[in-house]
């Protein structure tokens, strides 16, 4: 009998985290630390945007570094885990109405391998990715999440991976400079909806008004959080790992739920 894996949200936010140690750092590793070992890993990546729902094909997964102007030591950081054909074979399955796609054009991105690094540092897990469909509703990627959750059940660890808040017009260059109060406000209002277990509140966050628009001013940093949401079950507990600004404007809550 597996034991059900929960389902997490985990913010990234910028690539000089994947060498720095502080707060939101550490508490990935204690997460990394308390987690039981899954089968595989699936990521659903606020940096792999398509028209249509793919996944990442492949016995050993590129990895990629999405993101130019950073210290070469960041370059330098490898992370290279198996890909988990077997069980993106399964999820493919799971989501062929979706009219899911296998490809080996895509591979482990920052906002995949950048919150691995803590959590299992050995990169020994199957790990792979799945695209936000830029086609789909808010409804149809959370009921994408609610064709996940089974997996769960079959030791196999649902990542999520963004930020709640992600404006990076309203960012300041010191990644510890002081928050801008409606970042906190929407962080707040939205984990809240998390652990009330009220999705529709997630679903429909763009009703919020302008508070939304500075905190979401493009999407897909907050998707990844639909397919976590829709991957909960009633009974679930929701633990906030972590929960914090970084560069005024980017929220590093991380979330396990379950």
């Amino acid at each position: 009998m597996n034991k059900k894996m929960p389902v997490l949200f985990l913010s990234h936010g910028s690539p000089m985290n994947v060498v720095l140690d502080n707060e939101y750092t550490n508490s990935l590793i204690k997460l990394g630390q308390d987690l039981e070992k899954p089968k595989a890993i699936i990521i659903i990546s606020a940096h792999w945007k398509t028209k249509g729902t793919y996944i990442t094909y492949s016995n050993k997964p590129r990895q990629i570094y999405d993101f130019y102007g950073f210290p070469e030591e960041i370059y330098n950081i490898k992370y290279e885990p198996d890909g988990g054909e077997e069980y993106a074979e399964m999820v493919a399955k799971e989501l062929k109405e979706e009219g899911a796609k296998l490809t080996d054009e895509w591979g482990l991105d920052h906002a995949a391998w950048g919150v691995l690094k803590y959590l299992y540092p050995k990169a020994n897990i199957p790990t792979f990715e799945i695209s936000l469909n830029a086609l789909l509703t808010e409804e149809e990627h959370y009921n994408i999440g609610r064709k996940l959750r089974r997996f769960r059940e079959e030791g196999i660890l649902i990542i999520g991976s963004g930020d709640i808040v992600h404006n990076l017009r309203a960012a300041d260059y010191d990644i510890y400079g002081k928050s801008h109060e409606w970042a906190e406000a929407f962080d707040n209002y939205i984990v809240n909806a998390v652990k009330n277990n009220n999705y529709e509140t997630i679903i429909n966050y763009k009703a919020l008004g302008d508070i939304s628009k500075l905190a979401v001013p493009t999407d897909e940093h907050f998707l990844p959080l639909l397919y976590v949401m829709g991957a909960q079950y009633k009974e679930d507990k929701v633990e906030v790992v972590h929960q914090s600004i970084q560069n005024s404007s980017v929220s590093m809550t991380c979330i396990k739920i379950g």
